[in-house]
């Protein structure tokens, strides 16, 4: 079993860091937020003071940060980590499951590469559910050995995962996942507000559009409108599983990385501003999926304004 350093133990990285413990790894982690590090106590790892001292001698270290400039901080600035692991001498796996632009993964990939230390990016998919469950779905950039040595802790987490190819690949992927995700959220949002506005029974509708060629993960798992799928964020009020900042925040990155390659995606661009239109009417914090109530709550003029 190995030692495990983990920066970031919020509402993915929390859970995760509880599968490696159950996996039977020792678990030192930091967070800013002390309620989470409590949490990880509790569920039987150790917590550490800095991320510098959750990662010092530690065989593996992952952080699940915000964005891209927290992790360009913890590895390459004031956290320091690559330049404080590479003399430690037992040359530890680095593994960053944060979701961020592809440039910043690249960069702090090559200065592990530098150091002489293997890392590979690893942005998740699944939410706070997989993340519970040990199912997430992980996109990894790396070179093949790396990906080697982190499979065995990756699998531990997560139920699918793949090497989509060199450093910063993970997080194209992850990028586009979440745009066609975001995107899919808006589609199932309005289907649904239609069929409402139709007089269709609304379970079954979604009895209809959930086996029929309407079908999305959005709708079958994620359902943007209370009652068909009771799990969804929408019977609680639209408490998040994944925030509507955070979407807010991948769609953007979407929409960066497809002007710097000239790609066509107007409706990734749409739905970018819907998003940005829900955060700006004070919802960030719900569920991405509150998509659903913010065009009904619009209507058809405001929203075509």
């Amino acid at each position: 079993m190995a030692t495990i350093g983990f920066v970031g133990l919020g509402n993915m990285g929390g859970p995760m860091a509880a599968n490696l413990l159950k996996a039977g790894h020792t678990v030192r982690g930091f967070d800013l937020a002390p309620a989470t590090l409590d949490a990880l106590v509790a569920a039987g790892g150790q917590k550490a003071g800095s991320a510098t001292a959750a990662a010092q001698g530690a065989d593996v270290v992952i952080t699940m940060l915000p964005a891209g400039q927290h992790v360009r901080d913890i590895w390459l600035h004031q956290g320091g980590l690559i330049d404080v692991l590479k003399q430690g001498g037992n040359n530890p796996l680095l593994i960053d499951s944060s979701t961020i632009d592809v440039d910043s993964a690249r960069v702090v990939g090559e200065a592990a590469k530098e150091a002489g230390l293997a890392m590979i990016d690893a942005p998740v998919s699944g939410g706070v559910v997989g993340a519970t469950e040990g199912t997430l779905t992980f996109m990894c950039g790396g070179d093949e050995a790396a990906f080697r040595r982190a499979l065995p802790f990756l699998q531990a987490m997560g139920k699918n995962i793949v090497l989509a190819g060199g450093p910063g690949a993970g997080q194209a992927a992850k990028i586009c996942n979440n745009m066609m995700v975001g995107i899919c959220m808006v589609a199932a949002s309005e289907g649904l507000l239609l069929a409402d506005k139709l007089g269709l029974d609304r379970q079954k509708f979604w009895d209809i559009a959930s086996t029929s060629s309407g079908q999305s993960f959005a709708l079958s798992k994620m359902c943007p409108a209370p009652g068909p799928v009771p799990a969804a964020a929408s019977n609680r009020d639209y408490a998040a599983g994944f925030m509507t900042a955070l979407m807010l925040k991948d769609m953007k990155l979407s929409q960066e990385a497809a002007e710097a390659t000239g790609a066509a995606t107007p409706l990734g661009a749409h739905a970018t501003s819907i998003y940005q239109a829900i955060a700006d009417a004070g919802e960030a914090r719900k569920d991405f999926s509150f998509v659903f109530r913010w065009l009904n709550d619009q209507g058809r003029n405001k929203v075509a304004s």
